[in-house]
């Protein structure tokens, strides 16, 4: 008997630790192709880099690089914005940080649907985690139900296309452990906001990231150029 073919799927990957192991978990349900998108952000080439060497990982073929520079020069965020300094970390604070890109996810979202309806593909994989999410509006359940609402009235009948965010409810550690079972090299991820080599250590998402791996008790591969407790 012919095995069933598993549905297409595209994961928007990073080069980020939670996009990293999202496109390993969805490898096992989907014929994946991998989307990443430049968007000016302060360490576009490390992400780049780090998406390349996942999908080489992954052994994934069809991948597509996408620019939208428009959203540097749009401004309004410390990741796109360099008269904008990138805050210290602060994993207490309240509202929305100036590292949050006015409707970021939107724009990757539209993007990976277009390629679906090309493609073929029915399901679109996003690393989007509510609780670890540092405030952004777009890291949040409602913002994909209604983005699914969208796309449902916006593409072809029968397209089928539907976000999944798999990780929304998870912590950051889970996810580590749940890489760490599929074999993810996390010393290809990145996730400071800052720099390039090494990671600054200091800004939010590199304290996520080293809170995380100590609480899952695994050691965190990247170099970071302070690498305090937290």
């Amino acid at each position: 008997m012919t095995p069933a073919r598993k549905p297409k799927g595209i994961v928007l990957l990073s080069g980020g630790m939670d996009s990293s192991v999202l496109a390993a978990f969805a490898q096992r349900e989907s014929d994946l192709s991998l989307l990443h998108v430049n968007y000016g952000q302060r360490t576009e080439g490390k992400e780049l880099a780090c998406f390349h060497a996942i999908g080489d990982h992954l052994g994934v073929a069809r991948r597509l690089a996408i620019d939208i520079g428009h959203l540097a020069k749009i401004g309004g965020s410390a990741l796109t914005d360099p008269s904008i300094e990138v805050p210290a970390a602060n994993l207490d604070h309240d509202g929305i940080p100036v590292t949050y890109v006015p409707f970021r996810n939107a724009h990757f979202l539209a993007i990976a649907v277009s390629w679906a309806e090309v493609i073929g593909a029915t399901r679109i994989y996003i690393g989007a985690v509510e609780a670890d999410s540092s405030g952004y509006p777009d890291c949040r359940p409602a913002f994909y139900d209604a983005m699914n609402e969208t796309i449902r009235q916006g593409t072809k009948p029968g397209s089928g296309i539907v976000v999944k965010t798999p990780f929304i409810g998870l912590k950051k550690k889970d996810i580590i452990l749940l890489g760490k079972s599929l074999g993810v090299p996390f010393e290809h991820t990145w996730s400071c906001y800052r720099d390039s080599a090494p990671a600054c250590g200091a800004c939010d998402s590199c304290a996520l990231r080293l809170r995380s791996f100590g609480e899952a008790d695994v050691d965190d591969p990247i170099p970071y150029a302070i690498r305090p407790k937290y």
